[in-house]
């Protein structure tokens, strides 16, 4: 028998991850975090929401570690001006 498809209203039926900005990523964590909260959902909802918010949670890790990586790239130089190590 073949898995249903998810209908148009659940978690699992939002775009694409791996396109979405960090702050669209984060957004949408908060919405499925205070749906799960009510408890109002059925349990295959809630279950499919919790997957698609841990996914849109390691996408916001990933994005907030390479936020990260490029500001430790930034130097000071003696001037006062700034670069990128590799351009010192």
């Amino acid at each position: 028998m073949a898995a249903a498809k998810p209908d148009a209203g659940a978690p699992e039926s939002g775009p694409d991850i791996d396109k979405l900005s960090f702050e669209d990523a984060l957004a949408e964590l908060e919405r499925i975090v205070r749906g799960l909260e009510t408890g109002q959902q059925k349990l295959e909802d809630a279950i499919a929401a919790y997957e698609r918010g841990s996914r849109l949670k390691q996408h916001c890790e990933a994005r907030l570690a390479e936020a990260e990586s490029r500001v430790q790239s930034i130097v000071a130089r003696a001037d006062g001006s700034l670069a990128l190590k590799d351009d010192q």
